[in-house]
């Protein structure tokens, strides 16, 4: 007498299915494999970011509030935003490694929006501050623990905004491109800090700080109208 195997879980679930709904919803879908290797390293990326940004926050507002540094502080919120940024960011992709690109469309829409909101935030900030430093004739007051934190995030967010934009092209994914534009900013606002501290310490040039400020705004605002709009990467 032959003996019958008991049927499995997932065939007893798919006998007792009704509607093709029903049965698409019993097999979980997963990246795939040319995308999952691109959705590791974009979490990779995003540790990267959190741990960097949580010493950049701190150290940068920190220095900014004793220096008086308008350019410094919003360096130090735009690390804040980063850390927001990469948050939402991890979301989306866990949202694809747990259901499959097909159901991240949803979710894609909802992080670039968010994404583009944070960068007019910053925006907003960054604009704000100039226009007050340059209101009230005040520079910055000279920041050693600025200018070291400045000089190491460009090399760094040079690298992840390179690596994010590259992995963004590839996923077709507009709120990691947002991400990488966050990080990119945060290389050019490197540049503008450490220029305003060099500028303030030799030449005594208070303006520097507000038209350095200035200077990058046009560009976040260029960034978070496309990741609003779903422009980036030819999403829709």
């Amino acid at each position: 007498m032959d003996t019958l195997s008991p049927p499995a879980p997932a065939a007893i679930a798919a006998a007792s299915c009704c509607t093709p709904d029903c049965c698409a919803s019993l097999a979980v879908p997963s990246p795939t494999p040319s995308r999952a290797p691109l959705i590791r390293e974009a979490f990779r990326l995003e540790w990267l970011t959190i741990g960097w940004m949580v010493i950049e926050a701190a150290v940068a507002i920190g220095a900014g509030i004793r220096a008086g540094s308008g350019v410094l502080l919003a360096f130090g919120l735009d690390s804040v935003i980063e850390l927001l940024s990469a948050g939402v960011l991890m979301w989306r992709l866990s949202v694809e490694l747990r259901h499959g690109e097909a159901f991240s469309d949803r979710a894609e829409r909802t992080a670039g929006r968010i994404a583009g909101s944070l960068l007019f935030a910053l925006a907003a900030y960054v604009l704000t501050s100039g226009l007050w430093s340059l209101a009230h004739a005040q520079g910055e007051t000279f920041s050693p623990a600025g200018l070291v934190l400045t000089l190491l995030a460009i090399p760094i967010m040079r690298h992840l905004a390179t690596r994010k934009l590259a992995v963004a092209e590839q996923l077709g994914s507009r709120a990691m491109r947002a991400d990488a534009m966050e990080s990119l900013t945060c290389f050019w606002l490197s540049g503008v800090v450490v220029v305003s501290l060099a500028a303030q310490a030799l030449l005594g040039a208070w303006w520097v700080d507000g038209v350095g400020s200035l200077a990058i705004v046009w560009f976040v605002v260029k960034e978070a109208r496309e990741a609003w709009a779903g422009e980036a990467c030819g999403c829709g």
